[in-house]
C-alpha cells in the first residue's frame, strides 16, 4: 500500500493536523474530540500508528505532518479516476457534472487549468 494511502479516519485526523500544524498531541486530541466525537486514547492510537507509518511526527509532543495535503490529494484523485473510470478524466468529468451548472467563475478556473495543463 502507498505511504500516500489515507483512511477516511486517517484523513480526518491529518486534515486537523494540516490545519492547525505545530500542534501540541494535547490540544489535538481536544480538537479531535470536538470535531470527530474521539477520545483521547483513540487520538494517540491514530498519531502513533501515522507515525509508525511515516506520515506524521509526534515529537516533544508536538504533531506536524510529514506529507503535504496536496501529496495525498492528488494520489487519491488519481487512484479514483484509475480504479472508478479506468483513467478517463473526460469520462470523470462527465460524471461528475451530470445535473450540476458550474458558475462562469469555477468555469472560467477549470478552462485556465486546462489550458497549463496542455503547454
Amino acid at each position: 500500500m502507498s505511504k500516500l494511502k489515507l483512511f477516511d479516519a486517517e484523513y480526518k485526523l491529518m486534515d486537523i493536523v494540516w490545519e492547525h500544524e505545530p500542534i501540541n498531541s494535547t490540544e489535538l486530541t481536544k480538537i479531535c474530540r470536538q470535531k470527530l466525537g474521539w477520545k483521547k486514547s483513540t487520538t494517540y492510537t491514530m498519531i502513533r500508528k501515522l507515525a509508525q507509518r511515516d506520515i506524521l511526527k509526534n515529537e516533544n509532543a508536538t504533531v506536524t505532518a510529514l506529507l503535504k495535503r496536496k501529496d495525498v490529494q492528488k494520489y487519491e484523485s488519481e487512484a479514483l479516476l484509475e480504479d472508478k473510470f479506468n483513467g478517463s478524466l473526460p469520462a470523470f468529468l462527465a460524471a461528475f457534472l451530470q445535473d450540476k451548472k458550474l458558475s462562469e467563475k469555477e468555469a472560467k478556473e477549470i478552462q485556465k487549468m486546462i489550458e497549463e495543463a496542455t503547454k
